[in-house]
């Protein structure tokens, strides 16, 4: 009879509390509960409690439930176990709540609020139930608290915020449903406080929901916060058409930089985190449509293409100005019986009347003779050089580049004048210096495969992890104007890198075709071409417009996933560029002694080395910036001297033998000042800025090391750049009207560029959740931010640049050679 007692359960709760109480068991009471009632009772080992609520789920509408519970007791030894039964999940947890962080830190929670998975229902409205069980292994009774309440805003609606309070024991989650005709929104959540840090994460409505710091990175994507959070969700990724906002206070701060306060004596030691509750808001917005993401490409293309029209206007204008001249020309010259002159070429004369001076070979020959004997210049005659123009240019080996064997005697005195002349530094063959200079072409196109592919690749596997993980902290965006396009996450900051490679190819066409009209007029032995103005050499042009294309693709790689471990590639080619101006900026005037493609990639490499060095091992790392500071000084006084001397000094065992000599010779001996004093101004200049750098380096050793040795690249060739013009102006040349208005334009471009590069989005110096304190909302177009127009502007005004680089001296191309000064 007892057994049949003890073993049937069909029997009011009264009964079965006698029953299992008889048969030396746990006691189980079953009561049904309320909701928004809150129930004040005590668990024992003895005795365990099952709440049962039951409520209305409709298929048009979702309603949230919560379940709140407290631990009243000061000190149970043994948790209580809630386990909340529905139909299709099961939700359990403890309390009093142990959730750890780092260094295997415990913290304890007697408070635990937990929202109820709501798995979606087929019928129109259906009646469910669910069960809260109450139990505890504790022999002492344990008192608590338990409120099961409904949530009418559990639902999101579309751009109507909603306020709540979360903690690390008392998460939250919201539900939100596509509305027809809206397949992207943007889930923002913000908060007036820093700290606590939280996690804010979105996924797929399942059970059960991950809303707790140990576990929210299960699933979904997901990015810590302080004050502001956003993620851009598709109805693709969705095939219910509705999602979980889930909102995670984190036990720690250390995730979003925050310091770590509490060090336990003891490992198994429970920590009191204290009151780490926080307010937020979440808001949930339609982002662009297709129709912007149309609108964007097209005014990305249109701008970039409008140069290609402006510059094809200007050569028109340019070629008929040409024309006209040369017509004149060639009238004037038409009627010698007249004019009672000699016929000459209009190239020979034309433009030295607008210099107001006249020259011919004679002159040129008597002005060098009257100078110095000695200088060894070699008079050769228009034909010798035509000549040797037509030999074919695989006669010339690279053993040849930079000899002069038949001049070695003279080198010395020649490059040691106290003015020199273009002509004094363009003694080599041109065959042999057009070779040299090619292979800056064919070297940096060589790098630029070599280092494009596994950059490709590289950045393809993080768009990958991203979307795989979901972890959005790998990716630095501006995550308030990321628009995604099939598995990029941030497409705006890819196409708006466009402007380098379209400009960047546009520059490549320009220097085709000036140096296709150059070799026409080798060709037919034109005088001024093979006679006056600056040397042509265009192989650090046609370098300069691929380091610019490169830079674009490099750049776009870079902004798949900006962070700071490839943050490398948006500035390797950067620093090609600044090398490249200035080489091309010294070759000008020093044609013969301008360095060799592989000298110069070599030291561009050994900038990159140590930039990748100061990226991993220089953050705060004094021994690193001491080391970096001395070879810093050291290269600067090295370029110094050979720039002083224009090479010809030796770094060997009497070096300090030489130095000693001339200390004594002119500042002891006699006071003498420097022989070239322009060159000197320039190298003080240069010497004072970077020894200034090296010393601000070295003083606030800033986090941001490619930034910080980017600007010395960039201060070194303004530098230079200045003190080419001013020396350019103080020798008499000027500056003709297409050169001062690229000048003026690009100038005015760089400063808008740069207001809006140090806008400052994200930065990847510090943690993914402060740099998200810094996003901002797209400013043109809806679809582009502020660092998209600093690509727009930047592409634009690097290509100015270039172009002032080509113009600059063409007011020089009818002046002969030894009319020019080297500076």
């Amino acid at each position: 009879m007892l057994g049949f007692f003890c073993g049937s359960v069909r029997f009011c709760p009264v009964l079965l509390v006698l029953m299992l109480a008889v048969c030396g068991g746990n006691v189980v009471i079953q009561k049904d509960a309320q909701f928004d009632m809150t129930y004040d009772d005590m668990v024992t080992s003895d005795n365990q409690t099952i709440y049962s609520y039951n409520h209305t789920v409709s298929r048009n509408k979702t309603e949230g439930v919560r379940v709140s519970v407290e631990l009243l007791s000061e000190s149970a030894p043994s948790p209580v176990l809630f386990v909340v039964r529905q139909k299709q999940a099961v939700l359990s947890f403890q309390v009093p709540l142990i959730l750890r962080g780092l260094y295997q830190r415990k913290y304890q929670y007697t408070q635990v609020g937990r929202t109820l998975c709501q798995p979606p229902t087929k019928a129109l409205a259906e009646t469910q139930f669910f069960y809260v069980d109450v139990s505890t292994l504790s022999g002492a009774g344990v008192h608590y608290q338990l409120r099961v309440s409904r949530v009418d805003s559990f639902t999101l609606q579309t751009d109507k915020k909603f306020s709540f309070n979360a903690t690390p024991s008392q998460p939250q989650f919201f539900k939100y449903v596509f509305p027809d005709g809206v397949d992207t929104v943007i889930v923002k959540v913000n908060s007036l406080k820093n700290f606590p840090c939280s996690v804010m994460s979105i996924q797929d409505i399942q059970c059960p929901v991950y809303d707790l710091d140990n576990n929210v990175a299960f699933i979904g994507m997901y990015q810590t916060m302080t004050t502001r959070a956003a993620i851009t969700v598709q109805r693709k990724d969705f095939p219910s058409n509705s999602f979980y906002v889930v909102v995670v206070v984190k036990t720690e701060d250390e995730a979003c930089g925050g310091p770590l306060r509490f060090y336990p004596l003891l490992p198994d030691e429970l920590l009191d985190a204290g009151n780490r509750s926080k307010t937020l808001d979440v808001i949930v917005s339609p982002a662009i449509n297709s129709e912007v993401y149309v609108m964007g490409m097209l005014f990305c293309l249109g701008i970039f293409l409008s140069f290609y029209l402006l510059t094809f206007l200007v050569a028109c204008v340019e070629s008929k100005r040409m024309n006209r001249k040369r017509e004149g020309l060639l009238n004037a010259d038409a009627s010698p019986a007249e004019t009672g002159k000699a016929s000459v070429s209009p190239y020979e004369y034309g433009s030295f009347a607008d210099n107001g001076s006249t020259l011919s070979s004679e002159a040129v020959t008597d002005s060098l003779a009257s100078t110095d004997g000695n200088y060894g210049y070699m008079d050769r005659s228009l034909e010798s050089v035509a000549r040797s123009r037509q030999e074919s240019l695989s006669s010339v080996e690279e053993d040849d580049y930079d000899t002069l064997v038949d001049i070695d005697s003279d080198k010395n005195i020649v490059r040691t004048k106290k003015f020199l002349c273009v002509s004094d530094l363009a003694r080599k063959d041109k065959r042999i210096l057009s070779k040299k200079y090619q292979i800056y072409f064919w070297n940096i196109s060589t790098i630029a495969v070599f280092y494009a592919l596994p950059v490709i690749q590289l950045v393809i596997t993080y768009q990958t992890v991203v979307n795989v993980t979901g972890n959005q902290d790998i990716c630095y965006y501006n995550f308030l104007c990321a628009h995604p396009l099939g598995a990029l996450s941030s497409f705006n900051n890819i196409l708006s890198n466009l402007g380098y490679v379209l400009l960047g190819l546009l520059f490549l066409l320009i220097i085709l075709q000036r140096d296709i009209l150059h070799k026409r007029a080798l060709e037919r032995n034109d005088s001024t071409a093979l006679e006056c103005g600056i040397p042509k050499h265009f192989g650090l042009y046609y370098a300069m417009g691929t380091a610019l294309m490169m830079e674009g693709l490099l750049s776009a790689c870079y902004h798949v996933c900006p962070n700071y471990t490839n943050f490398q590639f948006d500035t390797s080619f950067m620093y090609m560029i600044a090398g490249l101006c200035m080489l091309k900026l010294y070759q000008k005037r020093h044609p013969d002694i301008n360095a060799s493609a592989y000298s110069a990639y070599a030291c561009l490499a050994a900038v990159i080395f140590f930039s990748v060095l100061g990226v991993v091992f220089g953050k705060g790392n004094t021994v690193f910036w001491i080391v970096f500071s001395v070879i810093h000084i050291l290269a600067t006084m090295l370029l110094s001297t050979q720039l002083y001397y224009m090479g010809r000094w030796r770094l060997d065992s009497g070096i300090l033998r030489r130095m000693l000599n001339v200390i004594y010779t002119d500042c002891i001996r006699q006071c003498s000042g420097p022989m070239y004093i322009d060159r000197m101004v320039l190298l003080v200049m240069g010497n004072i800025v970077n020894w200034s750098l090296a010393a601000y380096g070295l003083i606030k050793r800033p986090n941001d090391f490619a930034s910080y040795l980017l600007a010395i690249a960039i201060c070194n060739l303004l530098l230079y750049f200045a003190f080419y013009i001013i020396m350019k102006l103080r020798s008499g040349e000027r500056i003709q009207c297409l050169a001062l208005v690229c000048i003026l334009f690009t100038a005015v471009v760089w400063g808008f560029a740069l207001f809006f590069f140090f806008q400052g989005l994200s930065t990847w110096q510090k943690t993914p959740a402060e740099s998200r304190e810094h996003n901002r909302e797209c400013i043109l177009l809806s679809f582009f931010d502020d660092h998209d127009i600093w690509h727009f502007l930047s592409s634009i005004a690097m290509f100015g640049s270039f172009l002032v680089l080509l113009t600059m001296d063409d007011d020089l191309d009818t002046v002969q050679r030894d009319k020019i000064y080297a500076f």
